[in-house]
C-alpha cells in the first residue's frame, strides 16, 4: 500500500452502513443525555481522524505492515471484528441498553486501535486512542442515563 488503503476504505464502509441505515430509520430515537462538550468534540475529532487515516497513509508517519503475514492478520482480525459489529447491530437493533452501547462502541475502537498497530500508523494510533476513550465514555453515559 502506498498512500491509499483500499482495505481501510472497505472497513470504514462496513462500519458506517448500519449507522447510516439506523440514522435514517430511527431519526428521533437518539437523545444525547451526556453533554460534556469536551468529550463530544474530542470524540468527533478522533472519529474523523480515524476515518481519514484508515484510508489515507501519510508518508513518514505510516510504516506499513511490520511483521510477516501482517496483511493476513489485518484482514482476518478486522473481518471478524466487522462481522461481529454487524451481528451486534442486528441483535441489538431495536434495543437501547448498555450492552448495545458498549458493544457498538468497543468494537470499532478495537478495529481502529488494532489497525493502527498493525499498520504502524502514528496518526491513526493517536486518533484511535482519542476516539476510543471518548466514544466509549459517551456511549456508556448515554446508555446509563436511559
Amino acid at each position: 500500500m502506498e498512500w491509499f488503503n483500499y482495505y481501510g476504505l472497505i472497513i470504514i464502509s462496513i462500519i458506517m452502513i448500519p449507522n447510516i441505515i439506523y440514522a435514517i430509520t430511527h431519526k428521533n430515537d437518539f437523545i444525547n443525555n451526556y453533554n460534556n462538550k469536551v468529550a463530544i468534540v474530542l470524540e468527533q475529532i478522533g472519529r474523523y481522524g480515524c476515518m481519514v487515516f484508515m484510508i489515507f497513509n501519510i508518508p513518514y508517519t505510516y510504516f506499513n505492515f511490520w511483521f510477516k503475514d501482517a496483511l493476513v492478520a489485518y484482514l482476518s482480525v478486522n473481518g471478524i471484528l466487522c462481522f461481529l459489529y454487524i451481528l451486534f447491530w442486528i441483535i441489538c437493533w431495536s434495543k437501547n441498553n448498555k450492552l448495545k452501547a458498549l458493544t457498538l462502541s468497543i468494537l470499532p475502537s478495537i478495529i481502529f486501535i488494532f489497525s493502527s498497530i498493525v499498520l504502524a500508523n502514528i496518526p491513526l494510533i493517536i486518533f484511535s486512542i482519542i476516539f476510543s476513550i471518548n466514544h466509549i465514555l459517551i456511549s456508556y453515559k448515554n446508555a446509563k442515563s436511559n
